[in-house]
């Protein structure tokens, strides 16, 4: 499917692994620029890179960590000097800590609200001016947002706030920046494989419609058409991709 994203300057966080890996090089095959964004691991960002231009598309790799605003900064102002607007931002980076409601410590809940929810706000705000005219933005949520989550409450409370501030942002840009969530089930990434380990083991088959969990390609497929001008008329949605875990 030709979804109208030739040459269009993407840039996706998170994407030397996982959801947002599978978004960039789904975007590089859709013949998109893509700023690949990673925290720690430039080797396989410029791997992602590599794999992108062989689909058919460009980019390059650049360094920011959501929980560091002086980073943030520079990583803007990088992305400005070298492509000057982007046409769609994919919030996707995060982490998760698989630990007791009654355990978690404040450093823990302060580091996770950081980089799940204070980190997208800030750099989302920092990007408004590299926006191109009809340009888009998409949140990488979580059904732990959704349904809550004892094992990581501070995961579920800062997804949360990620469906919510998606939902604050697409009144703000309004027409100028269409903005959307998309909030992902269980996914076979390092997270979800974690999650899957402590889980019970009837939880696939009983709990999901679709009896497995997602690949990280099915649900970069949707988060790289809902950026796309082929979703041009939905603006402030939250799309469940889930396997028919919670039905809304």
């Amino acid at each position: 499917m030709n979804l109208g994203l030739k040459n269009k300057v993407v840039f996706v966080t998170g994407a030397s692994s996982g959801i947002g890996r599978a978004c960039a090089e789904q975007f590089g095959k859709e013949f998109a620029y893509v700023i690949v964004g990673y925290r720690n691991n430039k080797e396989i960002a410029d791997q992602v890179v590599e794999n992108i231009k062989d689909n058919g598309g460009d980019g390059f790799a650049v360094r920011l960590d959501l929980s560091d605003l002086n980073s943030l900064d520079a990583c803007v102002k990088e992305i400005e000097g070298r492509v000057g607007k982007i046409h769609s931002l994919i919030l996707n980076a995060g982490e998760n800590s698989l630990t007791p409601f009654d355990a978690i410590e404040e450093d823990e809940w302060d580091a996770l609200l950081s980089s799940n929810l204070k980190g997208p706000y800030f750099l989302l705000k920092k990007m408004i001016p590299l926006f191109a005219n009809s340009a888009s933005a998409v949140f990488v949520a979580s059904i732990a947002g959704q349904t809550g989550a004892p094992g990581h409450a501070h995961y579920a409370a800062a997804k949360a706030g990620t469906i919510n501030l998606s939902k604050s942002a697409a009144k703000f840009f309004a027409s100028r920046v269409r903005v959307n969530c998309v909030s992902p089930g269980l996914t076979m990434t390092r997270m979800g494989e974690e999650a899957i380990k402590g889980a019970n083991p009837e939880y696939l088959q009983k709990k999901l419609l679709s009896r497995r969990a997602a690949t990280p390609g099915e649900i970069a497929n949707v988060v790289v058409f809902m950026a796309s001008p082929a979703a041009s008329f939905v603006y402030g949605a939250t799309i469940d991709v889930n396997g028919g875990r919670e039905l809304r």
